[in-house]
Parts: structure tokens; C-alpha cells; sequence
């Protein structure tokens, strides 16, 4: 008997969809690079909006961001009657598993193998989406489920249970290699942690050696009553009888009311970690004694762990007041506090965060002001109408609001802003395939690149060096005719170790036999089987019930 694997089944799952890479067309006049002094990583340039149909734009961006990006936040569209209102249930759930599957897929691909990705969803497809996510990042590696607390007053308006949170899903790319962080330092942290040891490069703050509490006394453990040596003048510690003098006090932990207590560490350990005491004068009574406090170090152990249940920073009245005052607003924008969560645990200052539904632009917007570098694509028009607005504002120090003051923000960086290039291949009034005429040559060499799997970067003096894959491949694109006498003025240039890959609209007859080491493909037909062409969005890849037959499997 074969055993199949579990996985989620539903209409249309077995219609996979060959996603076309474009290629993404900077609109300069769009793009913000006033970059200003303070701000740090290069980001100018790193940091990447995209408008656009978010599969195509994520298929656009895999070549070069495969395995890089260490953060993913996405926030799609809930499936609610608001957004499939003509839909029954059951054409409603499988629309929202197509759209999401695909997308999912690629962005596992993009993150890195330390990466994780967090899912933001409410109840109407959260377990459809924890059994697909299991499916495609593995149920190994799921790390588990936050629940921010969305509406402390709950949902009146839902029939029978007024709702109060929503959920999001964390996995990591790779269980045993995800760097996942700690929460930053509470202000009470920061508060008592005031002192700073030069020579470890740590703030640290002054506990007490001696034992407090219960168990304190000596006869509790008795191996940790001994004296500790203090030289006043020279402030040395010791525990070494042997190699003190008059000049040293003798220092035992005696309680507070005059008995034997002991201290918190072992002989050993006091001798081996002395440099982290150090000893002060305290009032017992009406005299003072000496004392010894130990340097408690602020390490990174002592961040705390983000708790499953949020409900600080998650108020949606606050972020969609935020927005207003800004002059672009939105329904219901995910607060910065919560995304600055994520991001705290889920990068690090430097790191690539992607969010392929960015909305509002609340992702970009706090990735930027913690200073990691960021991809966003949206799809509407709000692209330009919010992200763009939000983010100039952010750059320029408008942005005064949620998370800013908590991180100390003022201004700076900037962003490339991108739309996604046309479709490569078109359909002429005769019905027969060709080259889209919008592309140039610069452009079509990019685009066949990433369909041929090569890297477009031209060499400096040999022209069919155009792009490559490794040190001894390389791919030409021309729009021009191949003759024999062009090929063989390539041949004469080109080393025997070497292997070029030509394509081209057209070529004489038997040239693909040349040379054992160059290869000629005609364009648009060596692309037409690769993938679907002229298809401008993936937004809802709609499957109709009515047209599927049901098998009986009622013997099964």
C-alpha cells in the first residue's frame, strides 16, 4: 500500500502557473535619493518600492534576491465577503489558496536560509493557511503562532463572539539556522543598566554578592561562607591568604542582623571572575562596612523573548490617526509598534526585509526608520498615493509619528522606485508571437538573460560578453541577423574553455554546428515555451466549481 503524503487539496491547485520574469524599469523621476549625513548602510540604493502585480514583482526580483532576504512580513488580503462578495464559500476558499500559494512559494525561495517569515491573518483562513504553510516551508520549521490583540473592545459587529485578535504565523526558512532575536531593552533595563565597563563594552549595573532572602545564611551553604580580601588603595581583589598584606580588610557576608550569611558565588568563582567585583562602603547602622557587588553585564540573554499573545502597540485607532495626520489615510493600517516587534526579532540593522502587499506602507516605513533595508510592492494605485507619500516623509523628517521618537529617528536614506517592464512577448495582428517593441536592446538583452538563468553585466571591451553564468559562460542578445561571417569573428575572440550561448531573431542555416562551444537560439521562439506571456496580473486566479465533476469516492 502507497502512503501519500498529507497536504491541502482544493480546486484548481493542480493548475500550476508559469509566471513570466520581468524585468523592473526604473522610473527616476519617482525614485528618492536625498540621501543626508547620519544615516547609515548604504540604503539609498538598497532599498527597492516596486509597483505592481505582486507575483510578477516577486518573480522579477528572485534572480537577485534568491536566498537574501532575512525578513518577510506580509499582510494580504483577508477573505472576508468584502473582498469575494460574489463568491460562495467554496469558490471563495480555493480563489484565496490560489493566490496565495504561488506567492508563497517564491518567497521561500527569496529567504535566507537564517530567514523567517511572519504571516498576518484573521480566522477565515488562518487554518487553511498554517496546513498550506506546513506544505510548503515544512511543519519542522514552523516556530509558531503570534496573536496581537487587534481590538481590545472586540468585535461587535461579528454575529456570535466579539473578536479581539488576529493571528500571525511564523516559520523559518531553516529550523536550524534562523536567527531570530530577542525584544530591545525595556526602559526599566536601560534605567538600571547605567554603567558602562570600557574594557568589555558592556553596560552593566552593581548586584549585591551576599545572599539575600531565603537561604541566605550559612548554614544553608556552608562552602559559600569564606572572606574575600580587599585592598582599599589599590582596590585588588583576592581570595589567596597567601598574597595579602596589613593593607587588605577582610570581607565575610554577614546579614543585616548580625548573622553568618553567605555569599552568592563559590570560592572558585570569585576567584576566577574577580574582575567583574568590585567593592563599596555601605551603611550598617550607624557605621559603614565594606561590601561586594558584583558587575551584572547587559548581554543579549537578557532581551526578552517576544510573548505569543501581543497586546501593546497593536491599536489600529492610533496608526490609522497616525496616517491621517500625514495626509494619506487608510483603513485600518497595521500600528509601527507591532511591525517594529517583528522586525526586532525577525532582523537585524542591514538585513533585507520584503513585504510583497505592502498597503499603507507600514512595513517599508519602520523598516527604514530602524535602519534595515527593504523591498515593498503594491499593486495599487496607492503606491504612489501612500507608500511613496509616506516614505518622501519619512526620508525628509516629516514623519513625527508611532515608532519615531522610540528609536530616535531623524530623516535620511531613500529608495529606488520601479514598475514592472511590459510583457516580452506579444502577439502581432497576424496572430504569430514577436518581441514587444516597447523593449530596447538593453532591455530585451536583461530579459533573456533571466529566462537563459545568466547575469546581465557586460564586459568593458568584448561585446558578446554580455551577460554570464560563471567564469567561462556567456550569453549574447541581438536583434541582428547571424551570419557566418559575424560568428566566425566571434570564434576568433573566444577561448576554447569558454562557452557562448547567442540569441537572436535569426541566423543562417547551419551555424548551430559552428563550433562545439557556441550555441545559437532564435528569439521569440526559444522563450515562447518557458512560461505565460501578456498575463498583467495574478490578483484573483478565480476557479469555478460549477465546471468540475465530483468523483464518488464514497467506497473509498
Amino acid at each position: 500500500m502507497s502512503i501519500s503524503k498529507l497536504e491541502l487539496k482544493w480546486y484548481g491547485k493542480e493548475n500550476e502557473i508559469s509566471v513570466e520574469p520581468r524585468i523592473l524599469v526604473e522610473d527616476s523621476s519617482l525614485s528618492n535619493n536625498d540621501k543626508i549625513d547620519g544615516y547609515t548602510n548604504n540604503q539609498t540604493l538598497d532599498n527597492i518600492l516596486v509597483h505592481g502585480d505582486n507575483l510578477l514583482a516577486l518573480k522579477a526580483l528572485e534572480q537577485d534576491f534568491i536566498n537574501k532576504i532575512q525578513c518577510v512580513y506580509i499582510d494580504p488580503p483577508y477573505n472576508t465577503r468584502s473582498a469575494f462578495e460574489h463568491y460562495d464559500d467554496n469558490v471563495e476558499h480555493s480563489t484565496w489558496l490560489s493566490l496565495m500559494s504561488p506567492r508563497l512559494l517564491l518567497l521561500r525561495k527569496l529567504l535566507a536560509d537564517t530567514g523567517v517569515i511572519f504571516i498576518h491573518i484573521d480566522n477565515n483562513e488562518y487554518a487553511y493557511l498554517k496546513v498550506l504553510c506546513d506544505e510548503i516551508f515544512g511543519r519542522k520549521n514552523y516556530m509558531d503562532t503570534l496573536i496581537p490583540v487587534m481590538n481590545p473592545r472586540g468585535n461587535q459587529a461579528n454575529k456570535y463572539i466579539a473578536t479581539m485578535h488576529e493571528y500571525i504565523l511564523v516559520y523559518a526558512k531553516n529550523i536550524d539556522n534562523v536567527k531570530f532575536n530577542k525584544l530591545e531593552l525595556s526602559d526599566q533595563q536601560k534605567k538600571e543598566y547605567n554603567q558602562y565597563d570600557n574594557v568589555k563594552g558592556l553596560y552593566y549595573r552593581e548586584m549585591g554578592l551576599r545572599k539575600r532572602g531565603a537561604g541566605s545564611r550559612r548554614i544553608d551553604a556552608p562552602n559559600q561562607w569564606y572572606p574575600i580580601f580587599y585592598n582599599p588603595i589599590t582596590e585588588h581583589i583576592s581570595t589567596n591568604e597567601n598574597e595579602i598584606n596589613q593593607d587588605y580588610v577582610k570581607i565575610f557576608p554577614m546579614l543585616s542582623n548580625g548573622e553568618e550569611g553567605r555569599w552568592r558565588w563559590s570560592f572558585k568563582s570569585v576567584e576566577e571572575n574577580s574582575e567583574q567585583l568590585i567593592v563599596r562602603k555601605v551603611r550598617r547602622g550607624q557605621s559603614f562596612e565594606y561590601d561586594v557587588f558584583q558587575k551584572d553585564y547587559l548581554t543579549e540573554d537578557k532581551r526578552t523573548k517576544i510573548k505569543s499573545i501581543i497586546d501593546e502597540a497593536t491599536n489600529n485607532e492610533i496608526a490609522t490617526r497616525h496616517l491621517k495626520e500625514l495626509g494619506i489615510p487608510f483603513d485600518n493600517p497595521k500600528p509601527e509598534g507591532l511591525i517594529k516587534q517583528i522586525l526586532e526579532i525577525g532582523s537585524s540593522e542591514g538585513d533585507i526585509v520584503l513585504d510583497s502587499f505592502l498597503g499603507s506602507g507600514t512595513t517599508a516605513a519602520v523598516a527604514h526608520k530602524m535602519r534595515r533595508r527593504w523591498i515593498g510592492i503594491e499593486m495599487g494605485n496607492q503606491a504612489y498615493t501612500h507608500c511613496k507619500v509616506r516614505l518622501d516623509k519619512v526620508i525628509s523628517n516629516q514623519d513625527s509619528g508611532e515608532i519615531s521618537t522610540e528609536v530616535n529617528w531623524i530623516g535620511g536614506g531613500g529608495y529606488k522606485f520601479y514598475e514592472l517592464a511590459p510583457t516580452l512577448v506579444k502577439v502581432d495582428s497576424f496572430g504569430q508571437p514577436i518581441i514587444n517593441p516597447e523593449y530596447n536592446a538593453e532591455m530585451l538583452a536583461i530579459a533573456v538573460s533571466k529566462h537563459e538563468g545568466y547575469i546581465f553585466e557586460p564586459h568593458d571591451s568584448i561585446y558578446w560578453k554580455q551577460s554570464k553564468n560563471g567564469e567561462k559562460s556567456f550569453l549574447f542578445v541581438t536583434t541582428k541577423h547571424i551570419s557566418n561571417e559575424s560568428l566566425e569573428h566571434i570564434l576568433n575572440s573566444i577561448n576554447d574553455d569558454e562557452y557562448l550561448l547567442i540569441v537572436c531573431k535569426s541566423y543562417d542555416k547551419g551555424l548551430n554546428n559552428f563550433a562545439k562551444n557556441i550555441n545559437i537560439k532564435k528569439i521569440p521562439q526559444s522563450l515562447l515555451k518557458n512560461c505565460e506571456y501578456g498575463v498583467e496580473n495574478y490578483n484573483l486566479n478565480i476557479i469555478d466549481v460549477s465546471n468540475f465533476e465530483y468523483e464518488d469516492d464514497s467506497n473509498d
